[in-house]
């Protein structure tokens, strides 16, 4: 599995650039532990996600027993302190890879799984590696799990929750009949109960891998691959037969059993989606925007002649980001030329995918970009728009080139048009080999959560992860005192407070000025039940040791 090195994350005692560590805490393993994402939850909790090999687990029966890696989640609240940890396995490897946190509360797991049918895993398996889903409430406790997959090998890359709720799902999958090139991307689209609602195959002639998706403010999705292929227009054209294999889960398979007009019903087909663009070198970036209900609306590459890799993608108020890393000097598409080793290179595009600038940055040797955040502010007319955008990644060695910033935590700030602003390195102690930085996320709060392995000897990582302050970025975030969202409510509604406090009481009043609702909490991020409010408006008070906030909400 693969992982990102850095010796960064012993952050105790730094103070340097106006930072300071929140805290730091460690999660002890015994044995071998892959850290894979880290999910920061909407009232500001985080959910660690990976994948263990259990050393406790009681065997149910010797044909039953786990003999491999399972996905492990562990859930922190905002001070870092352990809320729930859960496993779950099959019989064989199962890999936890990507992880997404509802807007409901709860969290969607999407991993590679190589396990039939047994322990956790309710599913038999369909051939080969199969993407395995499970949806856990706010508790950590299974709501439903699937197992997506046909006779070859898929895996789970990135997921995502879209505006109805539902979800789309990126992963890869290798050659098969029907297929393109050596490796394809494959998307499903999902309701909010797991139900199949589209599935695409996208490829060229050669290999292409997702990188990451993101939900898109139409409803719809934006997808990063990084593709090493030509032009498959012509493969359509040559090959119009349906794909043989097309991925369904063991429900859905149950379901397509049942007979209508004396016939056997047939599960839903994958629909191919060819690049019709040409690679400009080694490795493009392909972008491809899909609507709402999955399908492709617009795809675009670029890239020089030399390698270029797409890691992350962001909304703004004009259309979208995309940025990686760049090997191209100025050729194909790409506009200038490396400055050393590998450079970052940040595109803007419109709605369509069109071009509006495109800029590259070096720290020297090679730059590892791990997160991308758009900074929004509020103009004179009162319109929030995107003002800069803050890049985390880090810089590592390249042969025997060697700077006192290799190896550590970098930030970049640029503005809207991509003018660099500002840069800073994020120095730490206590540097250890064996550390391996894995995520990074932005908080709404400005702070940082950096999370990674260390280990004092190889196979036993643990997890570490450290919430970090800085000023300067805090000094980015336009904050209101007392914020709520989503607004009008349903259900649940999350109060986010931005004075300085240690306790605070969250009242919600009727308009007559009855009490319908009181909490206490010491988060700045508070979820609230609204489900059994009637309809209509309401007035939200937050008392604080020095400060009473009020704000407005609306029951549907």
């Amino acid at each position: 599995m693969k992982q990102l090195y850095l010796s960064v994350l012993a952050l105790v005692g730094m103070v340097t650039y106006g930072q300071e560590v929140t805290w730091q805490r460690n999660i002890k393993s015994s044995t071998q532990d892959f850290l894979s994402q880290l999910n920061t939850t909407i009232d500001g909790q985080i959910l660690l996600s990976g994948s263990t090999i259990q050393t406790n687990q009681q065997p149910v029966s010797s044909s039953n027993q786990n003999n491999g890696y399972d996905f492990h989640v562990l859930k922190m609240n905002q001070q870092g302190q352990t809320v729930w940890e859960k496993y779950f396995g099959g019989t064989q490897h199962d890999f936890l890879t990507a992880t997404v946190s509802t807007q409901e509360g709860g969290f969607l797991l999407a991993g590679t799984s190589y396990s039939d049918k047994g322990l956790q895993k309710k599913n038999k398996s369909k051939g080969g590696s199969d993407i395995w889903l499970i949806r856990l409430d706010e508790n950590g406790e299974e709501q439903w799990q699937k197992t997506l997959g046909t006779g070859v090998d898929e895996e789970a890359k990135s997921v995502i929750q879209t505006t109805d709720l539902g979800y789309f799902l990126a992963g890869n999958v290798q050659s098969k009949k029907g297929a393109f090139g050596s490796k394809d991307v494959l998307l499903v689209k999902l309701d909010k109960n797991g139900k199949i609602i589209n599935q695409l195959y996208l490829g060229g002639t050669g290999l292409d891998e997702v990188e990451k998706i993101i939900p898109t403010k139409d409803g719809g999705a934006l997808v990063g691959i990084y593709s090493r292929s030509g032009n498959s227009s012509e493969f359509i054209v040559q090959n119009s037969e349906t794909i043989e294999s097309h991925i369904f889960d063991e429900e859905e398979n149950q379901t397509s059993n049942n007979t209508q007009d004396g016939q056997p019903k047939t599960s839903q087909l994958a629909t191919r989606i060819a690049k019709l663009t040409e690679n400009y070198g080694e490795g493009d970036f392909w972008v491809v925007k899909l609507s709402k209900d999955g399908k492709v609306e617009w795809q675009k590459s670029f890239g020089g002649k030399e390698d270029d890799h797409i890691r992350t993608l962001s909304n703004t108020e004009t259309g979208f980001i995309i940025a990686g890393e760049s090997r191209s000097g100025n050729s194909g598409n790409k506009k200038s030329n490396i400055k050393e080793g590998t450079d970052l290179w940040i595109i803007s595009l419109d709605n369509n995918g069109e071009e509006l600038w495109q800029k590259d940055f070096s720290f020297k040797n090679r730059d590892v970009l791990m997160s991308l955040n758009a900074i929004s502010g509020k103009t004179e007319d009162g319109s929030w728009k995107t003002k800069g955008f803050l890049l985390g990644g880090y810089t590592q060695a390249e042969g025997t080139s060697s700077n006192k910033n290799d190896e550590t935590f970098w930030m970049l700030y640029v503005d809207n048009k991509g003018e660099e602003v500002w840069r800073k390195y994020v120095e730490g102690k206590e540097k250890k080999k064996e550390e391996r930085l894995v995520d990074a996320k932005l908080n709404r709060d400005g702070s940082y959560i950096l999370a990674g392995t260390s280990a004092e000897e190889l196979g036993k990582e643990n997890w570490k992860i450290v919430k970090l302050a800085d000023k300067q970025v805090e000094q980015l975030i336009e904050k209101q005192d007392l914020r709520i969202y989503p607004n009008p409510v349903e259900d649940y509604c999350y109060v986010e407070i931005s004075v300085e406090f240690k306790e605070a009481t969250i009242n919600v009043y009727d308009m007559t000025g009855k009490l319908a609702y009181q909490t206490k909490t010491k988060n700045s991020v508070t979820k609230l039940n609204t489900g059994n409010l009637p309809q209509g408006s309401y007035i939200v008070t937050a008392n604080t040791e020095n400060k009473s906030i009020t704000n407005k909400i609306v029951k549907k």
